[in-house]
This record gives structure tokens, sequence and C-alpha cells, in this order.
């Protein structure tokens, strides 16, 4: 017998060399490793691992990020503020799971819209930083970047950038993504087990609400089952990661080579974003973003101006492909009412849909005077409703959200209908950088934003 394949498709050797171009530009946010030969040892290591994710299952992610763009489904996309390694556990990883689930379960049921699943997991474990070092008393050491990157402990040893780091995220990124998997493919996702989505988490009362959605679901698929509907397809969901893309001694060796059509993705995750803090036009991060085929998202800050995002989508999207970029802004609840219908006037412009997708977190950061970074609820909420507020004028597509959360009982957030008070945070402060909603806030606004798509008029038909 003869084996028969796909032919190999080798890229271009100019399409190779392109994707080091970024070496020769400014770049922000890089640890200052102390070994050189180290970092390429560990780089050289993770390009010969395994990829995490496909080829075709970046380009079936694509596809649904244009049809959200379109107004045919909302993007859910959610996790911690940065993964840690301890923190990579079976309870932990499902507890944010489970949550996603509710939360998608709550918008496609109360909004009637298709949800694409996103989880901020399996690669979220670098941050960049306001300042390099970080100051105690009389101690100046380098800033904690992340436990890719160095530890959280303030000593010399924990703060010294470790290359080893690197490739001990890979591996937790693909046991974390293995777990993904087979909660998301093996029947722990099954629309027939909502029920027991809520075990686990304490009695609050946007558990209640969700128990009587519950209760509603169990009805509607009881109904259809006893009409002969087949419901293999309930028994999983499809489920894909991202994080932003800000370490390039990982991302660069993770990016490989598709066989198909000889083009480069970054296999490290399904969707990758550029943050505020490293979008600079002529600098690295955009340079070798532009270069890869994966979905990208680009965070907008309130002084984003609508020459710069022309500026980015010429650099990100010359093409101007369906589903390649996404806007997430983040602006602040008190100024998204300002800054944001600018710049969906100016994208209707340039014969451009991006999909537009809010991040009401990290434009409302506060520190108490006790010293907890921490995010009033009332802001977030505020913001979403400000984001649908400006497309509603501007007669554009509200796309997607994007929350830091945990699936866990934290106390890091403000508000809430727990009414967590500064005095409260101290109880169950978890978060080694910044704030996250926790389970029973991440329900509470998912129900907020299920009202708000609910109620947004539907996308003129093509």
């Amino acid at each position: 017998m003869v084996e028969t394949s796909e032919p190999v498709v080798l890229a271009d050797p100019q399409v190779i060399e392109g994707l080091d171009y970024w070496r020769q530009l400014p770049i922000k946010q890089q640890p200052e490793w102390p070994d050189a030969a180290a970092v390429a040892a560990a780089s050289a290591e993770i390009a010969s691992l395994p990829p995490l994710v496909f080829a075709g299952e970046i380009d079936q992610l694509r596809d649904r990020l244009a049809r959200a763009a379109r107004g045919e489904a909302f993007v859910l996309q959610g996790g911690d503020c940065a993964e840690t390694f301890a923190g990579a556990t079976a309870d932990q990883i499902r507890n944010r799971v489970k949550t996603l689930l509710q939360m998608a379960v709550v918008l496609t049921y109360g909004a009637s819209v298709p949800v694409v699943k996103m989880g901020r997991m399996a690669g979220q474990f670098a941050k960049p930083r306001s300042s390099d070092n970080e100051t105690r008393g009389d101690v100046t050491l380098p800033a904690y970047r992340g436990d890719i990157v160095n530890g959280y402990p303030f000593d010399v040893a924990s703060r010294t950038a470790d290359p080893s780091r690197l490739v001990q995220g890979y591996h937790m990124a693909a046991s974390t993504l293995n777990l993904i998997r087979a909660f998301t493919q093996g029947g722990f996702a099954d629309l027939r087990e909502v029920h027991s989505w809520n075990r686990g988490f304490a009695t609050n009362p946007a558990n209640q609400r969700y128990e009587g959605l519950a209760k509603e679901i169990d009805r509607a698929i009881r109904f259809m089952e006893a009409a002969g509907a087949d419901f293999d397809e309930l028994k999983r969901v499809e489920f894909y990661t991202g994080h932003e893309g800000l370490l390039m001694d990982y991302e660069r060796p993770m990016t490989r080579i598709d066989s198909r059509n000889g083009t480069p993705v970054n296999t490290s995750a399904h969707f990758l974003w550029i943050g505020e803090r490293t979008r600079e036009l002529d600098g690295a991060h955009v340079d070798y973003f532009s270069r890869i085929r994966n979905p990208i998202g680009v965070k907008l800050g309130p002084s984003t101006t609508p020459e710069v995002m022309e500026q980015l989508a010429d650099k990100l999207d010359p093409n101007r492909e369906p589903g390649r970029l996404t806007f997430i802004t983040r602006m602040g609840a008190g100024k998204i009412r300002d800054a944001l219908p600018g710049l969906l006037e100016a994208s209707k412009s340039l014969e451009l849909q991006p999909l537009w997708i809010t991040d009401p977190m990290h434009g409302n950061g506060i520190t108490t005077p006790n010293g907890y970074k921490t995010r009033r609820f009332d802001d977030v909420v505020d913001e979403v409703r400000g984001f649908f507020e400006a497309h509603r004028a501007a007669k554009t597509v509200p796309g997607g959200i994007h929350v830091e959360l945990t699936g866990d009982d934290v106390t890091e957030c403000l508000g809430g209908s727990e009414q967590i008070d500064e005095a409260t945070l101290a109880t169950r402060y978890e978060s080694l950088c910044d704030p996250r909603l926790n389970h029973m806030q991440s329900l509470e606004l998912s129900f907020l934003v299920a009202e708000e798509l609910a109620a947004f008029p539907s996308p003129p038909q093509a």
C-alpha cells in the first residue's frame, strides 16, 4: 500500500527572515536576562517542542470572530490577570472554565446570540509593568514580570529573570490546555449539565438567578428531545485560548509554518493581542504580529486617535480580512463616552470592520488607602454600558467583552451584590498583579451584558 498525504508547502525564505526583523526594532517590556546564551538555549528548546494549538483551529476562530464583527455572534474572553504556575491546578482551571461556561449560557440564552468562548488562559504568564524596578524601603529589585520570567517574592534570587522559566511556561500552558480540552470536549461542558456547573460555588443571588435560567434551559431541552431533536452537539463546546503576546523569547519560537500554505502562525494560542504599552507602530511587537496569520487584538486606550487606529489597521490588517483584527478598548468608565465615538465613526470610513471588544477592567484601577489595587464593580458596569451606548449611537457592532476574572470567591474588586468594601478586600485577596472579578461578580456582569445585547438593534442585513 502506498501512503498518501497532503503536499507540504514550504515558506518563502523571505517570510522566515521577516519573522526576525523585530530584533532590529525598538522593543519594550522585555526582561533583562542575565545570560543571553541561556535565553537562546531556552528559546531553541521551545522551538523544538510540539505546537500548543493548530493552524486549522486558528482559521476556525478567525471565522467565528468575523461573525462577531458582523453582529452574528458575541465574544466572551476571560481569565486571570496573570496566570501563575502554582495556580495551574485542576480545581482552579475547572472553576475558571465553569465560570466562563455559565457566563456564556447567560449570554446565549438571555440574548439569543451564539457566544465565542475564549479563555485568557494557557499562556497569560507574562505581564507588562509600569516600571522596570520595584522599591521597598531601601531595597530596589527588578519588578515581577510574571511567573514565566521571575518569582513574586521580594528577594534577589526570586526577582532575577530566569530563562528556564520560559520552558516551564510552555509545559504549564500545555498541561492547562490539555485539561481545558478535556473539560470542553469530554462531556463536562454538555449543555444538559448546566445545573452541575453551579456546584461548589457559594450560595449567592447571582447563582440563584442562574439556577432559574438553568431550569428554563432544562425545560426547553426536554421539549426538544421529546420532539425528536438530536443533541449530540450539546456534549462539547468550542473553546479557544488567548493571551497578550508580550515576551518575544517565547512567542517567536512558538511560531511555526503551516504546511498547508507556507504561512507563519503562532502556535502558543489561537488569539494574541498587543498591549497598550507595546503597540508602537515602528516597534518590535507590531512588526512581528503583522507577519503571522493568527487573529490579532490591539488594546486601545482613551488617548488613541483615529489616525493611530488607521495606521495600526494598515499595518496589521492591510487586506481588511474578516476576523483578522480586533480592537479591545480600555478607556475607563469616565472616558469611554468621550473617547470611543470618534474611533467608531472613523472606522466606518476606512472600509474596516474590526471586531470591537470592551475591556472594562484596565481603565478603572484604583488603589485604596491601605495599599490594595482594586476596581469598583460599578465602574466596570458603567464602562460596559458606555461601550454599548457608543455603538448604538454610531450604528456599529459591540462584538464582545474581555474581563479579568477567576472562578474562585476572592475579594479583589469592590462592590457587587456581595457589597465587598475596603475592609473586606484583605480577606481573600489572592492576585499577584491586578484585581479580578470573582465568580459571583462575573455572573452578575454576564446578566447585565445579556440585557444590553438583547436590547441592541439587530445588525443590518447585507
